[in-house]
């Protein structure tokens, strides 16, 4: 964890959640749901996401894991858990997409499960997000759905990938 960079914006790093985070933090899953999911998913699939990424969810995943929030300067840019071998709630402000953030916060959150011994990780794979998990080296296992009533479906992928116990590095580039 630490420092990733210092430029023209200031500093950007990781670091772990703090309660005081929660409201940043579900401000900015609730934005990024909002910008990246209306319009893939049905509305009650978006408010199955944001009820399972609310402050009490996010909550009890702090106290059953580790959640790692991504800062420039004082903002919350981005965010993500690892419970168990799981990771959970990977969002990055949309207007931060595509610059390594994402990359970043899945960095960390893959060593910190090496570290805790973990040889592979699992994750939920968003309809949005399948061509950012394969790039990252994640073996999409095959389609699920969930109902969420009315006749509406949350679709996703089920994911893992293999981990190198011993020389997995955090990589922790400077980002813009």
């Amino acid at each position: 964890m630490g420092e990733l960079g210092v430029g023209q914006r200031g500093r950007t790093y990781i670091r772990e959640f703090r309660e005081t985070d929660a409201g940043a933090v579900v401000g900015l899953i609730h934005r990024t749901i909002d910008a990246c999911y209306t319009g893939v998913y049905p509305p009650r699939a978006i408010a199955f996401f944001k009820d399972l990424h609310s402050r009490n969810g996010l909550l009890e995943r702090s106290r059953s894991g580790v959640i790692l929030v991504l800062e420039r300067n004082t903002d919350v840019i981005g965010t993500g858990a690892l419970v168990e071998n799981e990771i959970y709630g990977v969002f990055v402000e949309p207007e931060m997409h595509g610059r390594g953030c994402g990359k970043a916060i899945m960095r960390e959150l893959e060593s910190r499960a090496v570290a805790r011994g973990h040889g592979e990780v699992e994750l939920s794979v968003s309809l949005p997000s399948r061509g950012f998990y394969e790039a990252l080296g994640y073996e999409i296992l095959g389609e699920a759905s969930m109902d969420v009533g009315e006749g509406q479906a949350l679709c996703f992928w089920k994911a893992r990938k293999s981990l190198r116990i011993s020389g997995l590095c955090a990589d922790l580039r400077r980002l813009p």
